[in-house]
């Protein structure tokens, strides 16, 4: 199966000068768990998870009003493109203790491929996905996205 087969085509995102406090409405308000950086050009630049806003943000006493999505995104992300076998980058995501991957034509973002993505999938190794998921939750947290 191909990560085009499962994948979210439905994404958000955000530029680096975005705010916190922007930001995490829009996760809030579409019920996202992590929001895209992107220039102009839609291209990637990073990634922000709500676990970024809480740790990167709140925790440090940063004002999320003031402070912009490029000061807490990750930069060294890992990406997919849609016709990558969903089995690889499920492994993606084992080894990098990741839950959601970014799929890009080029560097453009066309969708986000998630764990909750590969259980509802038909198709997919229900196993190996919840290998997968019980790897993520006992190793602790999210380093990669």
């Amino acid at each position: 199966m191909k990560v085009k087969d499962c994948m979210c085509n439905e994404i958000y995102t955000c530029t680096p000068e975005t705010t916190i406090a922007e930001c995490a409405k829009k996760m809030g308000g579409n019920h996202i768990g992590c929001i895209p950086v992107c220039n102009n050009n839609n291209e990637i630049l990073g990634i922000v998870t709500d676990r970024d806003l809480v740790l990167r943000c709140v925790a440090c006493d940063k004002d999320p009003k003031t402070t912009k999505v490029n000061d807490i995104m990750t930069s060294d992300i890992c990406c997919c493109t849609p016709t990558d076998d969903i089995e690889n980058v499920e492994n993606k995501m084992n080894k990098l203790h990741v839950r959601r991957i970014p799929v890009v034509e080029g560097k453009k973002v066309i969708g986000m491929v998630t764990l909750a993505d590969l259980v509802q999938s038909p198709s997919t190794d229900k196993n190996g996905v919840y290998f997968t998921i019980e790897n993520i939750c006992k190793n602790g947290t999210e380093n990669a996205e």
